[in-house]
């Protein structure tokens, strides 16, 4: 999985490192998800435990999109066989299917592809009826990739918005709030345009506490924002919108269009979401690793937001503290973080936020310490690159590494000190997930 395995693991202690954050990836590939997480048993679907009569219903189609939804929809094809009648996925990242369509487009500003995708997918989805068992794949990176904008706003205004609101620092929430109110299948949508069909969403969680309405935006899910919220948004973050997406918002706040679905809608009543894998199941993972290796474990937090660059100097901290007092665990030990960190873009270099977290904290790495640091989905922002693998010796000029973060271009320090982690896109999505190595001096 890491292409450049051999060029970064100089020592046993980058070699641990790189096991974890990888066992961490695998774990939450889809084929591995929905071999645990799904079974047939008889005539009956079982999803984290919960039955489903197949025979009660006329068809069987998947539906969704997400970086993950191409190996969740070849996955459950492996398992239901000629049982699935069809369906749509769109995804950045296509496998091969049988009976399930697969749309390629952009993430993450969406494209005329993934226009087109979610338009399929709305229409397979309003055509199913009562004797209808809708399988909704939602995984992260479907924000993007089910566009679907609505009524007066084009794709072009949701992109430039879009692009805006990655480069401000707002958080997925936020970001996530603007585009339900700006596309017809999230916040609850899809659910709407699938009812009375029962709908199973099978989720994927890139968003830090699992929140159903935050996961890909919340197509089948009930939404507690509005279009006020969203505006808001705008506001607090000073996004200069397109005209389209700012008047939209303000009439849906006065009144004027209908709000996303809340949970007593009656939409929601053959609905139930099981959310399949996330940050934890990639932690998890990484612990296992770890104390299979002889290493203490200990899992800081599943939960770190903030700004990357910001965040990184607790972490590094942590193993400062290990290093020379043995709290809070002794070496060797392995510290395991996750979350969804982020960077206010100022500058014009090439980072992403675990490249910044990775090159923020080795400005006080002790020298007994290493951290990889990766989305796992294999793209940090606009690195190339999957994170970075850094130590006590990655910055020889602390000066030269501060304005590298000034000027948001983590990734190209870094990758001239051939410390970025390659591993090409993962096909999964379940939030970033670090993991610091502490050995003894």
């Amino acid at each position: 999985m890491i292409a450049n395995r051999d060029a970064l693991a100089d020592s046993s202690t980058h070699r641990t490192a790189l096991h974890c954050v990888e066992a961490g990836i695998r774990a939450a590939a889809p084929d591995n998800v929905v071999r645990e997480r799904l079974a047939l048993d008889g005539d009956h679907l079982l999803v984290d435990g919960n039955a489903y009569d197949l025979d009660e219903y006329d068809e069987v189609v998947l539906v969704g999109g997400g970086k993950a939804a191409a190996g969740v929809a070849a996955a459950v094809e492996d398992l239901l066989g000629d049982r699935l009648t069809g369906g749509v996925v769109v995804t950045n990242d296509p496998e091969p299917t049988d009976r399930i369509a697969v749309v390629e487009a952009s993430h993450p500003v969406p494209d005329a592809a993934g226009v087109d995708g979610a338009e399929r997918v709305r229409e397979t989805v309003a055509a199913a009826d009562a004797g209808t068992l809708v399988l909704a794949t939602v995984t992260g990176g479907a924000s993007a990739l089910l566009p679907a904008p609505a009524d007066s706003v084009s794709l072009a205004d949701l992109r430039a918005v879009t692009d805006a609101l990655l480069d401000s620092g707002a958080t997925i929430n936020e970001i996530n709030a603007v585009r339900k109110h700006c596309s017809a299948l999230k916040g609850g949508l899809l659910a709407r345009a699938a009812a009375p069909a029962t709908v199973v969403g099978l989720l994927f969680s890139d968003v830090v506490g699992d929140d159903l309405a935050v996961i890909g935006s919340g197509p089948t899910a009930p939404d507690p924002t509005t279009f006020a919220d969203a505006a808001a948004v705008l506001d607090e973050y000073g996004i200069d919108a397109p005209a389209a997406v700012r008047e939209r918002l303000e009439g849906g706040a006065t009144g004027e269009l209908a709000e996303t679905p809340t949970a007593d809608d009656a939409c929601f009543d053959r609905v139930t979401n099981h959310v399949l894998a996330n940050g934890w199941t990639a932690l998890d993972a990484a612990r296992e690793a770890a104390a299979d290796a002889g290493f203490r474990t200990l899992v800081l937090s599943s939960q770190v937001e903030g700004e990357a660059r910001e965040a990184a100097r607790t972490q590094a901290a942590v193993a400062t503290e290990i290093a020379a007092t043995g709290n809070p665990i002794e070496p060797p030990a392995v510290v395991l973080s996750g979350g969804e960190t982020t960077v206010t873009v100022t500058g014009d270099g090439r980072g992403g936020p675990n490249a910044e977290f990775a090159l923020s904290a080795a400005r006080s790495l002790p020298a007994t310490a290493v951290l990889a640091s990766v989305d796992t989905d294999g793209e940090d922002g606009a690195s190339g690159a999957a994170g970075a693998l850094v130590d006590g010796d990655t910055v020889d000029d602390r000066r030269a590494a501060t304005a590298a973060l000034r000027n948001n271009d983590a990734a190209g320090y870094l990758d001239a000190r051939d410390a970025l982690i390659e591993t090409g896109r993962t096909g999964t999505n379940v939030n970033d997930l670090r993991a610091l190595v502490v050995t003894k001096s």
